[in-house]
C-alpha cells in the first residue's frame, strides 16, 4: 500500500481526533497509518532531553515545499504524531515537531525550540529532500499560536534564543496558517466562555508562571503574536470556528485587525458552525483555501 493510500485510510477519522477533540484528551487519538519518511529525527538537545522532528515526503515529488507543523494540546500536552497528512498528500514536505512543553518549560522555551526547528530544516534541506527558501509555518490551537508568534517575530532577539546549532541559518518563515490559535493572551480570559476558561486559565498559569493579569506585562505581550505585527510579516491565512467553545474567536478576529491595521497579506476563513477542530477545518473549501495559500505562497 502506498502511502497516500495509507493516508487515506487513516484520513477523515485521523485528522478529526488528531486536530479537535485531542487539543485537550490526547488518550482519544487515533493510530495514524501514515509513517513518516525520516523519524524521530534530532534538531537539538538540551541537557539530557533530545527535541525531535518527523518529516513526511510527498509522492513523485521531487524538492518540495516545506510546511513545518506545530501541534496543540494547551501548551502543555501533545506530540509531533498529532499532524494532518493532507498536506503531504497534495504536495507538501511536512515536518512535525516536538517543543518543551509548559510542564516542563515556560514561555519563551516553545518559540526558542520551534524556531531552532526551523534553523535545522534549513540547513538540512538538500539532505532529507525539500526546499528551503520558502518555509510555512502551521499549527491548531496553541499550535496555532506558537505558529503564528514564530511567524510574525522573525529575528526577534528575545525569542530567537540559543537552541540548537546552526545559528548562522535563519528561522524566517514566509507563510502562516493558524488553525483555531490564540493571539492575545492579554483578552483571551475575557473573552472566554466558561468552558474555554476552564481550560484556559491552568493553561496559562504554566506557559506564563501566572495569569496574564499577574505576568509580567512585558512577558504576556511577548507571548501574543498581535503586539509583534509589522509591516514585514508574511502572508497568513487564518480558520477558526464560529462555534469555538474552547479558544474565542475574537483571537482571530484581533489578529486578523492587526494585518488589516498594516496592509498586509491576511484571509480570515470563518468555519460556520465549526467548533474546536474536526475535518471541516481540513477538507472542502477551507481545504482548497488554505492549499491555494500555500501554492501562491511557497510553491512559487
Amino acid at each position: 500500500m502506498t502511502k497516500t493510500e495509507k493516508g487515506n485510510s487513516a484520513g477523515r477519522a485521523a485528522i478529526l481526533f488528531a486536530l479537535g477533540v485531542v487539543c485537550f484528551y490526547p488518550n482519544q487519538l487515533l493510530t495514524q497509518s501514515w509513517e513518516p519518511d525520516h523519524r524521530d529525527v534530532v534538531y537539538a538537545t538540551i541537557g539530557e532531553k533530545s527535541l525531535s522532528l518527523d518529516i513526511y515526503l510527498p509522492d513523485g515529488v521531487e524538492m518540495p515545499p516545506l510546511l513545518v507543523w506545530v501541534h496543540g494540546g494547551a501548551w502543555r500536552r501533545g506530540s509531533k504524531e498529532w499532524v494532518p497528512f493532507v498536506f503531504v498528500e497534495n504536495g507538501f514536505a511536512t515536518a512535525s515537531l516536538d517543543y518543551r512543553l509548559s510542564t516542563e518549560a515556560p514561555f519563551p522555551a516553545q518559540v526558542h525550540d520551534i524556531k531552532a526547528a526551523i534553523r535545522f530544516l534549513r540547513a538540512e534541506g538538500s539532505k532529507y529532500g525539500f526546499r528551503t527558501d520558502r518555509i510555512a509555518i502551521a499549527g491548531s490551537s496553541a499550535g496555532g499560536h506558537l505558529a503564528s508568534l514564530v511567524g510574525v517575530t522573525n529575528g526577534h532577539p528575545a525569542l530567537e534564543g540559543k537552541v540548537g546549532g546552526y545559528r548562522d541559518e535563519s528561522s524566517d518563515v514566509q507563510a502562516i496558517l493558524s488553525f483555531f490559535g490564540a493571539s492575545n493572551l492579554t483578552t483571551i480570559l475575557s473573552q472566554s466562555t466558561p468552558r474555554g476558561f476552564s481550560v484556559r486559565e491552568p493553561a496559562l498559569d504554566l506557559l506564563l508562571g501566572a495569569q496574564p493579569e499577574d505576568a509580567i506585562d512585558l512577558l504576556a505581550r511577548l507571548a501574543s503574536p498581535v503586539f509583534h505585527v509589522d509591516a514585514s510579516d508574511p502572508p497568513l491565512l487564518l480558520l477558526h470556528g464560529d462555534q469555538d467553545p474552547q479558544m474565542p474567536i475574537n483571537q482571530s478576529h484581533e489578529l486578523d485587525g492587526a494585518y488589516h491595521q498594516q496592509g498586509l497579506d491576511v484571509f480570515f476563513d470563518v468555519v460556520h458552525g465549526g467548533g474546536h477542530g474536526g475535518d471541516e477545518f481540513y477538507s472542502g473549501d477551507h481545504l482548497a483555501r488554505a492549499l491555494s495559500f500555500l501554492d501562491r505562497t511557497i510553491r512559487q
